[in-house]
């Protein structure tokens, strides 16, 4: 397996914080975060922060470990300097092909000539990145799930030309951080939880749009009814409508499925993303 002491996460958003913070609370690897948007990177910083204090106050941390999480982890605009010297590099930047392959390239001339290139996308196929790389051998999905600190699935997805090499790296590597892998050993769009979510929400927008239901019941229906925490519309408001809307509409360009549904055009025309904007299906406290 590829020797891993640094890693280096590529997005500052949420998920690439949060990745980050994971990581180094681990307390195994050296950790630098970066990204070009320095306001952004400090938001992140101190957004970790409060999450370290948090996790200390709760008990989940000690004083101590939580100051070993810091000090492990860097914030680091430049790019170059960030991915030096680390055996994994994980894309954590939003969800748009053509930014996704520019970065790729990027760090195909950056990175160490032995590093792992992943993506933590939740829809894009590992290929359509490694195709403009000249490593695709070592390029993989390492798919986490929002919140990070707190949910500890990863999606490990095979690209065609994946090694076993960097599977296996890639696996022990989600195990070490304390999160849970699963392997997709085919690529397909979605991977496994979207894909089942996709076809839970299509269903209860048929049903919304349909007239059947309002979605308030059948948000109460799927929580009663199968257990759910939240229902598809709760759930749509708090992962961003227009997330679901550009995976949605992804899918369809690729041949696999129907456009987005007519509701979630709507949302995203009026800005109505979820609890981010204030208003989703829901309206919420800023």
């Amino acid at each position: 397996m590829t020797q891993i002491d640094k890693i280096a996460v590529v997005g500052a958003g949420t998920m690439g914080s949060q990745i980050a913070l994971q990581t180094a609370i681990a307390d195994r690897y050296e950790v630098a975060l970066s990204d070009a948007d320095t306001a952004q990177l400090e938001r992140a910083q101190q957004q970790n922060e409060k999450l370290l204090s948090r996790a200390v106050e709760r008990g989940r941390l000690t004083e101590q470990q939580a100051l070993a999480a810091r000090a492990r982890l860097s914030y680091i605009p430049d790019l170059e300097r960030a991915v030096e010297g680390a055996g994994l590099v994980i894309e954590a930047i939003y969800e748009n092909l053509e930014a996704k392959q520019e970065l790729f390239r990027k760090l195909d001339e950056l990175a160490e000539p032995d590093a792992i290139l992943a993506s933590n996308s939740s829809s894009i196929a590992i290929s359509r990145l490694a195709s403009v790389t000249g490593r695709a051998s070592s390029c993989c999905n390492l798919h986490f799930f929002h919140p990070v600190t707190v949910m500890e699935l990863c999606e490990v997805v095979r690209g065609p030309e994946t090694s076993d090499e960097t599977i296996a790296s890639a696996m022990e590597f989600v195990s070490s951080i304390r999160r849970v892998p699963v392997l997709i050993n085919k690529e397909i769009h979605g991977f496994i939880v979207n894909r089942i979510l996709f076809a839970a929400t299509e269903e209860a927008l048929h049903l919304l749009e349909g007239g059947y239901a309002t979605f308030e019941d059948i948000d109460t229906a799927v929580k009663k009814g199968l257990n759910w925490p939240m229902g598809p519309f709760e759930l749509l408001d708090f992962s961003g409508v227009d997330i679901f809307y550009g995976a949605m509409q992804d899918r369809h360009e690729g041949g696999e499925g129907p456009p987005p549904r007519r509701t979630l055009k709507e949302k995203v025309d009026r800005k109505e993303l979820g609890r981010k904007t204030g208003k989703g299906f829901y309206t919420y406290d800023k």
